[in-house]
């Protein structure tokens, strides 16, 4: 019996992302593939690139410089490029690297099997098309073992907004969406190995349009109602998700959907109608803020996340302070606020650009208030009872952790409950990033 390979992936950047990297393992298992945790033991390394956050290539080529050393004790080592990055690249970071031996595309990971076989001949093997034929109609089913309660399950990819900076629309192309009886198959298998939570992803979730079984067009709140009725699917969740495309289904399901959890990441970005514009956001600050109040009176409870980018290019302090009275007016329990970077090829990364000491303390101020609703919110959660879907053990003997309807990370002591159950916790205090309880 020949011994297994190992395979190494790191992941960078979205949830996405991660679950990519699950699937490419899959597809690489049946070339006789094992994951490991340790890149130095592995037989193929492979790098799942994120191109949102800055210097994302840099990053990329410093990590590769590392990683080539390990070839000079194991010549046989394949090092790979995969994710956003790769497909920006393409050939390029053969050509800066000569030790990488595969790029793939987000779209072109089902090939990685073929591609492999053509690295073990001493050859390069480059994808970076958007193929034809569905990547998740060509990957094998997935394997049968056991699984942790949560998963994520992508079904839709691509985004046509072209925000003015991000580059999405150009890695990862047009938006496409899974068919609803793929995505109900996924499903039900991954609730069969133990999946009592899943998170619906896709670059522009609340997009979706796939076909139907009986040939219709979906819309995300009829694919949730199906998954509503897969019998221990307990929790069903979604993200990111674009203003324009909150429907009026999807609001309504927020408050008769029992297992939609009260929880939506909805970015904004900003504040400022004159920045909105500029970014080509298509939505204005009133009209999100409307938004929020026809969500709130659908599901009272929700917890708001949002995305935020601050020193956006000509962004004023005045457009600024816009964003600031944005946030106060939402309240968020989450929020992600970055400092804008350019993004070669994307519209705003040609415009004059904000002082990077002013972007700074922009930044500083925001992610204070953004911190300051946060606590309030997780400190307002002592003394009620939520439900937690309980995942692993804590850092202390007899500790459960997990996470709560509002996606709150929640641990308790002494907690006579299994992985995978969901129970009554009442919240008996808060910290700066979990809350702690007692089982009810």
């Amino acid at each position: 019996m020949s011994t297994p390979k190992k395979l190494f992936i790191k992941t960078y950047g979205c949830q996405m992302n991660v679950y990519d990297s699950e699937r490419m393992a899959e597809a690489l298992g049946g070339q006789g593939y094992v994951e490991t945790t340790s890149a130095d033991e592995a037989d193929m390394i492979l790098l799942n690139t994120c191109h949102i956050r800055e210097k994302a290539a840099e990053k990329t080529y410093s990590e590769l410089g590392r990683l080539k050393a390990l070839k000079k004790d194991k010549p046989d080592l394949k090092i790979g490029v995969a994710g956003c990055v790769a497909q920006a690249e393409g050939a390029e970071i053969m050509r800066r690297q000569p030790a990488v031996d595969l790029v793939v595309g987000p779209q072109s990971y089902h090939r990685l099997p073929e591609m492999e076989a053509k690295t073990r001949t001493g050859a390069t093997a480059l994808d970076t098309d958007f193929p034809e034929e569905d990547k998740f109609e060509k990957l094998a089913s997935r394997p049968k073992a056991k699984r942790g309660p949560s998963a994520f399950l992508t079904v839709q990819e691509g985004c046509d907004k072209f925000c003015a900076f991000c580059v999405v629309p150009y890695t990862r192309g047009a938006e496409v969406s899974r068919p609803v009886s793929r995505i109900l198959d996924e499903a039900r298998d991954l609730v069969e190995r133990g999946v009592r939570e899943i998170t619906l992803l896709g670059q522009n979730v609340n997009a979706y349009h796939g076909a139907g079984p009986d040939g219709s067009d979906y819309t995300l709140a009829k694919l949730i109602w199906d998954l509503d009725r897969v019998d221990g699917l307990e929790r069903i969740r979604f993200t990111t998700s674009h203003p324009n495309d909150m429907t009026d289904d999807l609001i309504e399901a927020h408050g008769t959907c029992a297992k939609l959890m009260p929880y939506l990441h909805l970015p904004v970005q900003s504040g400022s109608d004159r920045i909105l514009k500029r970014m080509n956001r298509s939505h204005t600050a009133d009209s999100y803020l409307r938004l929020i109040e026809r969500i709130r009176a659908a599901r009272p409870d929700i917890v708001m996340s949002g995305d935020f980018i601050v020193g956006f290019p000509e962004e004023t302090e005045a457009d600024f302070q816009a964003t600031l009275d944005l946030v106060e007016e939402v309240n968020y329990g989450y929020a992600y606020s970055f400092k804008y970077s350019t993004r070669p090829g994307t519209p705003a990364a040609e415009r004059a650009q904000v002082d990077v000491a002013e972007a700074d303390d922009r930044l500083q101020r925001l992610q204070a208030l953004i911190t300051q609703q946060q606590h309030a919110i997780q400190n307002d959660m002592v003394g009620r009872t939520v439900h937690v879907l309980f995942e692993k053990p804590g850092r202390l003997a007899g500790q459960m952790g997990g996470k709560s309807e509002y996606l709150h990370a929640v641990h308790v002591d002494n907690a006579n409950v299994e992985i995978g159950q969901i129970a009554p916790v009442r919240i008996t205090s808060a910290s700066t990033n979990s809350l702690a309880g007692v089982l009810v």
